[in-house]
């Protein structure tokens, strides 16, 4: 099974991701732009990422009435972007909009994933936000999962623990994209729920975003080597 890395560029100004990118060419052609650089660089850090011939996951995880959130989509896909992520939770109405306002006429398309549960959570925290007793991650990741497959949806965003079981149920109608990806020993930063390289990789992934696992190594160039030696 093929998976596709996608580099997040978590920096804060045009300068430091174009940067990254320039030391990981050749290596990575697919790149996350999340809420703090989109934020302080707006439309314009996508068109900069584009002409450099790479491909652009934007990472808004939007959350809104349907109408908007298919406004924001539309938007995103004018800029060129590949995939964006909107919360699942946001339900399905929101998601079908979303996943409409990506499929555009001129063969143009900006995929959309649904994200579950947040990779910096784990079950005590699910369950405090949610108002439970308990929970069960994997439970409600499918629960999800569920929706967003109803909806169109292209994938969902889990942890790496659950993307075997959402593979398992939605093999061919959902794809996984996995965060919280680090080396073995590295250090787990604000994540609650990673898995290494290899580990994505046996659970099937579609797609692993690699952070500070790449970008904040001494050598970014030889981490992202290893990545993709343990991604096979």
């Amino acid at each position: 099974m093929s998976i596709t890395p996608i580099v997040a560029l978590d920096v804060a100004s045009e300068a430091d991701a174009l940067s990254l990118v320039s030391r990981l060419d050749g290596l990575c052609d697919f790149y996350k732009i999340g809420l703090e650089l989109f934020t302080a660089e707006g439309p314009a850090i996508v068109a900069a990422i584009r002409q450099r011939g790479c491909r652009v996951f934007l990472d808004l995880k939007l959350h809104d009435i349907p109408n908007t959130v298919a406004g924001a989509v539309r938007g995103a896909k004018r800029m060129g972007a590949q995939l964006i992520t909107v919360h699942a939770s946001g339900g399905e109405a929101m998601l079908r909009a979303a996943v409409h306002a990506g499929q555009g006429p001129d063969g143009e398309r900006c995929d959309v994933l649904a994200v579950t549960v947040l990779t910096s959570l784990d079950a005590a925290d699910l369950a405090r936000a949610w108002g439970r007793e308990s929970v069960d991650i994997g439970a409600d990741v499918l629960r999800l999962s569920e929706m967003a497959c109803a909806a169109g949806a292209h994938g969902v965003v889990c942890g790496g623990r659950e993307a075997a079981r959402v593979r398992e149920r939605y093999e061919g109608r959902l794809t996984t994209l996995v965060p919280g990806v680090r080396l073995a020993g590295g250090s787990v930063h604000d994540q609650a729920r990673v898995v290494t390289p290899s580990e994505a990789a046996a659970a099937g992934a579609s797609y692993v975003v690699l952070g500070r696992a790449v970008t904040a190594a001494t050598d970014p160039r030889a981490a992202m080597f290893e990545v993709l030696r343990q991604l096979g």
